[in-house]
């Protein structure tokens, strides 16, 4: 699957000026990710958003949330969700649930880089 270069370029923005951010092509799309661990990423129109595995009940009741599941028979894993444009399509609604995963991947502890053998 592709993903929206538009969508990304509104992520992008909104990100930017934020050190450590990364961009990893990853899940079909682009995911941006804070010390290692993703924030938030742009999958077809949707984005993806790493939330507190605690919080996705809730945020899921949030227009056009969704669960994000690639995990097939064992069910969507708590805490990735998938946003459709309509739950993000104001600057102040990207703000938020860009601002959700960022503030979730700043509480991980941070990845150390895999060396190449």
């Amino acid at each position: 699957m592709t993903y929206s270069e538009a969508q990304a370029a509104r992520v992008r923005k909104e990100l930017g000026g934020r050190s450590g951010i990364v961009e990893k092509q990853m899940f079909g799309g682009i995911a941006f990710l804070l010390g290692g661990n993703m924030a938030v990423g742009v999958h077809g129109e949707d984005l993806i958003v790493r939330v507190d595995p605690a919080q996705t009940a809730s945020l899921l009741r949030e227009p056009g949330a969704k669960p994000f599941d690639l995990s097939g028979s064992r069910g969507p894993p708590a805490g990735w969700l998938l946003v459709a444009p309509p739950g993000y399509q104001t600057d102040a609604g990207l703000r938020l649930w860009v601002g959700r995963g960022v503030a979730y991947a700043s509480s991980l502890p941070k990845k150390k880089p895999k060396t190449k053998r």
